[in-house]
């Protein structure tokens, strides 16, 4: 009789998934640098596209008061950071119960990381945000990349890597997925339709929240000695 490995054994994903996380890092890193430069350097077509997307998006808001109303709540209080933090939190809680420290270190660490480079990269670029003389909500701080959009990404990117690494059913799974994807595409959906972000802003949000997760499922599935996580008996 033999005992199962402990959760705190460094769950791996099939092999087929680990090879495709690093060219994934790769591409999203590229994919993440050249926007930031293009933002950066103010390209005239990037600033032209984002200038008129936002206007067209910021003319329904004004007319649709009920759309702008939904758009506020779900952005305010759904799928806001804190609430994405709390949902992280909860799961990191759920896994060390479970015994696996390590990994619950990694969730807790890849959200911070996350935080830090979201913030310092609004800092270092420092985009102002759209300005309308008829606004429908406000925010602070500077405009790339969207907090909201990074967030959700990465706290949905680590959600799903979760159930994986558990053997979520099929049932759960495609709830899980639905569920992620809603919320990421919703909040970058909300973020421009209330005119506080340019559609830039929202893809380096995505492409940087993908990234942070793709980074950390190549560098915790890299370790030695990494196992599939079981429960303990």
């Amino acid at each position: 009789m033999h005992s199962a490995a402990p959760l705190d054994s460094p769950p791996s994903p099939p092999r087929p998934e680990k090879s495709r996380a690093p060219r994934a890092a790769t591409l999203l890193g590229v994919a993440s640098l050249l926007l930031i430069l293009l933002v950066a350097l103010e390209w005239r077509p990037l600033r032209s596209l984002d200038g008129d997307i936002a206007h067209t998006t910021h003319g329904w808001a004004v007319a649709h008061d009920g759309l702008t109303q939904t758009s506020r709540v779900l952005t305010d209080w759904v799928w806001d950071p804190w609430t994405m933090r709390a949902l992280i939190t909860v799961a990191v809680l759920w896994v060390a119960f479970r015994g696996a420290y390590r990994l619950a270190l990694w969730l807790a660490v890849t959200c911070a990381a996350g935080t830090l480079v979201q913030q310092g990269l609004k800092a270092a670029v420092d985009k102002p945000r759209p300005a309308w003389p008829d606004p429908v909500d406000s925010a602070h701080f500077a405009a790339f990349p969207s907090g909201h959009a990074m967030t959700a990404t990465v706290v949905c990117g680590l959600i799903l890597w979760l159930l994986r690494l558990y053997g979520a059913g099929p049932a759960v799974w495609r709830t899980g997925v639905t569920l992620a994807v809603v919320s990421v595409v919703g909040v970058g959906v909300t973020r421009i339709w209330n005119g506080v972000h340019w559609p830039s802003d929202v893809m380096g949000g995505w492409l940087l929240g993908a990234l942070a997760v793709t980074l950390a499922i190549t560098t915790y599935t890299s370790r030695p000695g990494t196992r599939t996580a079981t429960d303990r008996p």
